[in-house]
């Protein structure tokens, strides 16, 4: 008879909004919700109360002794690496949502943590695991679509002032970056989880109709080792929101439309001339699970239950992170970024403005 493996007990640290993606995720996928950690107290029983958590707590070290396997960081960026390498220190396994890190120093000393600990981080890129993403991954991989060539990835998304008057937000050491680095990321994420490494990128990026100190759009042209090319638009002042990604191959386009999610019917496959039977392998009759927190949980909970290494590892996670900051340090540069320039030593690895942003809000005399 196969042993059905433990569920895993968890914590959340952080119960605001997009905590309440991570609990949902967390009971589907069958943990057992422990402890809600806020340093708000009613906030974390309001939480708890609504989502089933047992206890709550105002620390991670308040329940140190809580016996926990795996702790979700829900908090403003800022605290994301600080919480990490705290839980990691306590022997937890950690789920961090995005950005992992607000640089790409705090990704590699997190790495160094993770592999003292013997424990494990995984970062939340859903998009990854719905199962477009799976099926196209796959396709790909047979060799059937032939080479990748050229495509684009959109994030055009609206946010309109009120969004950046909330005090932590569209702040450098805060949020790590604006739409690049937190609304975009899930896309371009996506694209190079399908398409491989990126070999450089050249970029712009501005602060265009919102007073934050953060660019609020970018665009740029992204070339991967394979030689295709793409374009990337991360905005946040975009009336109608959209997110769209295009992938053209040499024996057929995919193309994925939606917004903060998708499902089998927001992908549109269309073969080349002479390549229509290739329909029929995506139309494969496969059931329809739409991509989120709880498609990648799935995997998450099932790999600390059996002792296995959780995606998405913060190495898995480090290509996406680079390019958030190649796109930076271009923008502000002005010159074209390879992977594997933004190393010690470069301003940009520290932080994703090098502390060179040139749309920097002029402090007011009035």
């Amino acid at each position: 008879m196969e042993r059905t493996p433990p569920r895993p007990r968890a914590g959340i640290i952080g119960t605001g909004g997009i905590a309440h993606a991570h609990a949902e995720a967390l009971k589907l996928a069958g943990a057992q919700l422990v402890v809600a950690v806020d340093i708000d107290p009613d906030r974390a029983t309001a939480f708890a109360a609504e989502t089933g958590f047992a206890q709550t707590a105002p620390s991670l070290a308040a329940v140190a002794d809580a016996t926990l396997d795996v702790v979700a960081i829900c908090t403003p960026p800022s605290s994301h690496a600080s919480l990490a390498l705290e839980a990691l220190a306590l022997g937890l396994n950690v789920v961090l949502e995005k950005p992992p890190a607000l640089s790409l120093r705090q990704m590699v000393e997190l790495q160094a943590a993770e592999r003292a600990s013997g424990k494990h981080v995984s970062c939340i890129f859903q998009h990854r695991f719905g199962p477009g993403a799976r099926k196209l991954a796959a396709l790909q991989e047979s060799g059937v679509l032939g080479n990748p060539l050229t495509g684009f990835c959109n994030t055009l998304w609206f946010r309109n002032q009120e969004y950046f008057d909330v005090p932590w937000r569209g702040l450098w050491d805060v949020e790590g970056g604006g739409p690049t680095m937190g609304h975009g990321i899930h896309q371009f994420d996506m694209l190079l989880h399908l398409w491989g490494p990126w070999q450089e990128v050249t970029a712009f990026a501005g602060r265009l109709a919102r007073r934050t100190e953060t660019e609020d759009v970018s665009t740029a042209i992204v070339r991967f080792e394979s030689g295709a090319l793409s374009t990337v638009i991360n905005s946040v002042i975009s009336p109608r929101e959209t997110s769209q990604l295009r992938f053209d191959y040499e024996n057929a386009t995919v193309e994925l439309e939606h917004l903060y999610g998708y499902d089998d019917s927001h992908w549109r496959f269309t073969p080349a001339p002479g390549q229509e039977h290739l329909a029929g392998l995506w139309a494969d009759g496969s059931a329809a699970v739409a991509s989120g927190h709880p498609a990648q949980y799935s995997h998450i909970v099932e790999a600390i239950g059996s002792g296995t290494v959780p995606p998405v590892t913060l190495a898995e996670a480090y290509p996406t992170m680079e390019l958030a900051a190649a796109i930076y340090a271009s923008a502000i540069t002005g010159k074209t970024v390879r992977r594997g320039d933004i190393i010690e030593g470069n301003p940009f690895f520290d932080r994703a403005d090098g502390r060179l942003e040139p749309w920097k809000l002029e402090k007011s005399n009035a």
